[in-house]
């Protein structure tokens, strides 16, 4: 059993790790290409769909490996899931208050409300996800080393 929650945690982790990566990596610069208009609707868009699903997503992973890390204490690689779950830790305080108030503006922008900054902003959220992106992947790095 311990086995199967490992592999399902490694899966949901990395899928995530996955998204954010293409997020930050693709589909970003691919809507900053966008004339303005078609930019600023991109955007909320992505903020209004991921910012519905990605607090769970977070939530969950972390969850998933303190479980892990807890029910598999006695079996070596047990501290490094626990540091897994602070890196996974810090990427969610991370969003909470530094991404997701940026996040919570942009959601909303059409092109007739956009503030003065808001590209400003948009460059922001992009160095502080590029941030994040960074500490998942260490996360995730330290998960499937603890597993292997």
């Amino acid at each position: 059993m311990l086995v199967a929650l490992e592999v399902f945690t490694v899966v949901v982790v990395g899928l995530m790790v996955g998204v954010e990566f293409s997020v930050a990596f693709v589909i970003n610069p691919i809507v900053t290409g966008l004339p303005r208009d078609s930019a600023v609707r991109a955007r909320a868009h992505g903020g209004r769909m991921l910012g519905a699903v990605m607090p769970f997503w977070y939530i969950g992973s972390l969850i998933l490996i303190v479980v892990g890390a807890v029910v598999g204490w006695h079996r070596p690689g047990a501290g490094l899931l626990v540091v897994a779950a602070a890196l996974l830790l810090v990427s969610v305080l991370m969003s909470v208050l530094l991404l997701v108030p940026i996040n919570n503006r942009g959601r909303t922008w059409t092109a007739e409300n956009l503030p003065e900054d808001w590209k400003e902003q948009m460059n922001r959220w992009d160095r502080y996800h590029y941030v994040r992106v960074a500490v998942i992947i260490a996360a995730f790095t330290v998960l499937v080393t603890a597993l292997v």
